[in-house]
């Protein structure tokens, strides 16, 4: 009795590192030149705009120059940077900034989160609420600032009246104003936050949350083990953005407080130093200054999140 044995089928040879690698690489080169193409012809005018006015502040930055002895500018090169950065003021104002960064950021992400959390998760009314939501982004800061302004003083406005505090000046001392200032900038600029987190929110899967439900998971362990993890990207460009933005703050404090009560901030000080005092040379210096620490900040929340966009798409494993 004959017996016959059939050959496996040959398996297919498994994909090298180096052979990922190099088509990973084509991939992202790809990627790369198609992202040049969409955003380059923006990149190109972004420059053109923004290119002279830069180049232009850094020059004026090495100068005495005051606006009003225009013919008496005096090349001094890094002396208006060493004035600054060695004036107690300038750390003083760079404080208030940082402390007014740090706390609306936190507070807007927490709050943005939960809002974020409630939009996607809403079944009735679900347009209805994300507009609501987001219709104090829409107000313009300037006429936010002002309605704010409005409902702390203390003679007509309705926050007193509210809480029972009287006659209270909210704008007398520094803690108060920049509590207002804060007050503002987190109502103005937290539907901003949660639309962000909303959009990292709709790419986890459903499959996930659904799995860790049937493993056990509670509510809170479900949100850190599963939700967060996944939304990094997202929360990093959250907080990139709205760090960027609240660390040049000018509109509030310009309305609500004018400076007064050292709630001065950097912007505010280069706002100052230009036009009020017209030295343009200070003034154009605090704004190069002003300039560097953004770009640090955004490096810095890079470096820190260390977030890989590839791994984010399930390139890595």
């Amino acid at each position: 009795m004959s017996t016959t044995t059939s050959a496996a089928p040959p398996r297919a040879p498994k994909e090298t590192r180096a052979a990922r690698r190099v088509r990973l690489t084509d991939r992202t080169r790809k990627e790369r030149n198609l992202g040049w193409m969409l955003a380059g012809p923006a990149f190109i005018a972004m420059v053109a705009v923004t290119g002279y006015p830069i180049l232009n502040a850094i020059w004026l930055s090495l100068f005495d120059f005051r606006l009003t002895d225009p013919s008496g500018r005096e090349f001094v090169f890094l002396g208006n940077y060493l004035t600054i950065l060695t004036d107690g003021l300038f750390w003083q104002q760079f404080g208030i900034t940082s402390l007014i960064t740090i706390v609306t950021v936190s507070v807007e992400l927490v709050l943005g989160f939960g809002l974020a959390m409630v939009m996607h998760r809403a079944l009735y009314l679900r347009t209805a609420l994300r507009t609501a939501i987001l219709i104090p982004y829409g107000i313009i800061t300037v006429v936010s600032s002002y309605a704010w302004a409005y409902a702390f003083s203390n003679t007509y406005g309705f926050v007193n009246g509210v809480f029972g505090l009287g006659e209270y000046d909210w704008f007398g001392g520094t803690w108060s104003a920049l509590f207002t200032v804060c007050v503002a900038e987190i109502w103005k600029t937290t539907p901003f936050m949660s639309l962000l987190l909303l959009a990292g929110l709709a790419q986890i899967p459903d499959d996930y949350l659904e799995a860790a439900k049937v493993d056990g998971a509670t509510a809170w362990q479900r949100v850190k083990r599963v939700i967060l993890p996944n939304m990094k990207a997202a929360i990093m460009v959250a907080l990139l953005f709205r760090t960027l933005d609240a660390f040049r703050i000018f509109d509030s404090i310009f309305i609500m407080t004018a400076g007064a009560q050292n709630t001065e901030t950097l912007s505010f000080l280069a706002y100052r130093q230009t036009i009020s005092r017209v030295m343009v040379g200070l003034g154009s210096a605090v704004s190069v200054i002003l300039a560097i620490l953004v770009v640090l900040i955004a490096v810095m929340f890079v470096k820190v999140f260390k977030t890989d966009l590839s791994q984010q798409r399930g390139d890595k494993k």
